[in-house]
């Protein structure tokens, strides 16, 4: 169930503790993708709320992990969550807990911490539309044993892929591709982190200055209907 994220964010409150942190809150930095595209670690997820404040969530599973303990069976909820403002900023976390609350505020607070940005285009030579609704060429991930690869499709065919790698496809502003997958997809995590690996490549792939000019990374493109 996708929502957007209810946390009262005050930065005038907020008391950073790393130096991204500061420059954050004393305005030198206005856009994560200037901490993004320097390699910078993002430790506080004030960060991610203060620069993207239209981050929404929506949980990819919950399960219950067990083990045995000498004073008996002890069961933990365990949450995959990601978190995606539908325009090219994207994230995946997974966190446990006693209680499903708290596991889900780990989740979620995790995939703050490893938002990334996406290139995204119209690298389909069936649409060539020019506008960025799709992955601009085909992208590979791997997690485990799982792999997915992404490719570019026609505007309007929609999101042609399992239900995992299209909810993280959504939160990222995608809104047309072809998807394949190999491997033990039941793992939600793996799947799930294969799927991010794969969006990390689009912007890792070197490309000319004439086809770049065709390409949005993590800013607002025209995703129009």
């Amino acid at each position: 169930m996708r929502r957007h994220i209810k946390e009262e964010f005050n930065i005038d409150l907020w008391q950073p503790r790393t130096s991204v942190g500061k420059d954050v809150k004393d305005g030198k930095i206005t856009d994560i993708s200037q901490i993004l595209r320097t390699g910078r670690p993002i430790k506080e997820k004030e960060i991610v709320s203060a620069l993207v404040p239209n981050l929404q969530e929506d949980i990819l599973e919950v399960g219950l992990v067990q083990r045995m303990h000498k004073s008996g069976r002890r069961v933990k909820y365990r949450v995959v969550a990601v978190v995606g403002n539908l325009d090219g900023i994207v994230g995946v976390g997974h966190g446990s807990a006693r209680d499903i609350g708290s596991a889900i505020r780990k989740a979620v607070t995790a995939a703050q911490l490893n938002v990334i940005e996406v290139a995204r285009g119209c690298g389909s030579w069936e649409c060539g539309c020019g506008r960025s609704h799709s992955v601009p060429f085909e992208v590979t991930g791997k997690s485990g044993s799982v792999k997915v690869v992404l490719k570019p499709a026609p505007r309007g065919l929609g999101l042609a892929s399992a239900k995992i790698p299209r909810t993280i496809l959504r939160m990222a502003g995608i809104k047309d591709v072809w998807a394949r997958t190999e491997g033990e997809t039941r793992t939600t995590l793996n799947f799930s982190l294969a799927v991010m690996d794969a969006l990390k490549q689009t912007t890792r792939v070197a490309m000319s200055d004439k086809y770049r000019e065709r390409v949005t990374i993590g800013k607002v493109g025209d995703v129009s209907e």
